[in-house]
């Protein structure tokens, strides 16, 4: 069995972003050699989330809209949390959107269902992130 691992870099321009990485995660993939297997994408920090969902800009704006009504960035005193940082909201938000997926490999694609994209959720941005892609199979 093989085992391979990846780490992707992010530093979005905004404090929330939604990031389609598909691309890379496929790219991991190819350079992992494995055929059949799984593949693991999590982010590494706790104000960031990983999805799969449609690409489309509506629903990332309705995305942001819902995770704003149910937890508003600000007043920042509403949150018991923030002291030293002002980002409770973005830890809310992280948990909704949920830290992971997990991907089958089938001949060495993704196995996708139609329009399923992988996403990387800022909710806490302008600072560097990773996101792990964990890649076993043979």
């Amino acid at each position: 069995m093989k085992s391979y691992r990846k780490e992707l870099h992010y530093n979005t321009q905004k404090r929330r972003d939604f990031l389609n990485i598909t691309p890379e995660v496929r790219s991991a993939l190819r350079e992992s050699g494995v055929k059949e297997g799984l593949c693991l994408v999590n982010a590494m920090h706790i104000t960031a989330s990983v999805f799969i969902n449609d690409d489309e800009r509506g629903l990332h704006a309705d995305f942001e809209h819902w995770l704003e009504r149910l937890a508003p960035e600000k007043p920042h005193s509403q949150y018991r949390h923030n002291g030293y940082e002002d980002n409770a909201d973005a830890h809310l938000k992280r948990q909704v959107m949920g830290r992971e997926v997990v991907i089958a490999i089938t001949d060495g694609e993704l196995d996708f269902g139609q329009w399923e994209q992988i996403f990387y959720g800022e909710f806490d941005g302008m600072r560097d992130k990773r996101v792990l892609v964990k890649i076993i199979g043979e």
